[in-house]
């Protein structure tokens, strides 16, 4: 029996949401595709037993952001963090979006791994704070109250993304 059966299906079926995820945590393509490979290589490895147990994704989720973790404590001293970010322009073209994207993105990177990992799954992924808990292995509490550091230290970080987090209810960390 081929121990990898199933595993390329998964890969091939699974691999743009995976890689989005990655880069969400990462901010960066290739330093996300580095990570997606490096879990990929260690879930090839206990296929069999993940597909016993019935949920091979949330595995690859769970170990893609404790593995991020574990990079950015590695890697913590290279980090160049600045006092201020960068002024944006308020306007309305499509310009705007890219700058709100990049404003996002830098901010997302100054929070803590954690922080990161719960915005991302809890709003990009639209996950609940039971699966987020689920993923992250911690209670529905920690993921309610690290989303509501995160949002708050988002609005402090980068106040020129109000108009895109004015939608996002403090209270709504809690539901």
């Amino acid at each position: 029996m081929d121990p990898y059966e199933g595993f390329r299906e998964f890969v091939r079926g699974r691999q743009h949401a995976l890689m989005r995820t990655a880069y969400l945590l990462t901010g960066d393509g290739p330093q996300a595709e580095d990570l997606l490979q490096t879990v990929l290589m260690r879930t090839a490895r206990h296929w069999r037993k993940l597909i016993k147990d019935g949920n091979p994704e949330a595995y690859v989720r769970r170990a893609l952001v404790n593995e991020h973790i574990s990079w950015r404590r590695r890697r913590r001293a290279k980090e160049t963090l600045t006092a201020y970010p960068p002024e944006i322009e308020r306007g309305g073209g499509p310009e705007d979006e890219s700058l709100h994207r990049m404003a996002l993105q830098r901010a997302l990177l100054r929070l803590t791994p954690r922080q990161r990992a719960v915005l991302v799954l809890r709003y990009y992924e639209d996950r609940s704070i039971d699966e987020t808990a689920d993923l992250l292995g911690c209670s529905p509490g920690t993921v309610k109250s690290q989303t509501n550091h995160a949002l708050g230290r988002l609005r402090t970080l980068a106040p020129e993304l109000a108009d895109l987090l004015h939608d996002v209810d403090p209270e709504e960390a809690y539901r």
